[in-house]
């Protein structure tokens, strides 16, 4: 249900083996590395990942989802390593009786694997300088994530 790629992701040939013929809803986030952040121009960025503790914490995630979303269908893909402007850096899927259910999990999946997985982002920006991006304020944001809400 959640894996860490060092290649690239195919979002396509990850959204055909999410085809359930029992899903009405089908919900899906794809975050792409971009060329700014925070006024300055980035020019590539690298993800360094704690592997076993990130997909022991990212199937927990996953389970969670299911649990608090029934008769999902979910998957998330997040990189490691090098990336380049426009490449996908974290896919998730949920695929569902209903389209509510369905936005619900993929929501509760992405702001969950960006507070809880040890998966560190290093921006390297077009002037040569380099940084790992803080990620506090993401963690002092509270989920109000629960079943059904």
């Amino acid at each position: 249900m959640f894996s860490i790629a060092e290649t690239d992701i195919a979002p396509e040939e990850l959204r055909q083996q999410m085809f359930d013929p029992g899903a009405g809803g089908f919900c899906v986030f794809e975050g792409w590395v971009r060329n700014v952040n925070e006024g300055k121009q980035v020019k590539r960025l690298e993800y360094e990942v704690y592997e076993p503790l990130a997909i022991a914490e990212g199937e927990k995630v996953m389970a969670e989802a299911q649990q608090r979303f029934p008769h999902l269908k979910v998957y998330c893909v997040h990189r490691s390593g090098l990336l380049e402007i426009g490449d996908c850096a974290v896919w998730v899927a949920v695929a569902s009786a209903h389209r509510d259910e369905a936005f619900k999990a993929c929501r509760y999946i992405i702001d969950e694997i960006k507070v809880r997985l040890p998966i560190w982002k290093k921006e390297h920006y077009v002037d040569g300088d380099s940084g790992w991006v803080n990620c506090e304020r993401c963690a002092s944001v509270a989920h109000q994530h629960s079943a059904g809400a």
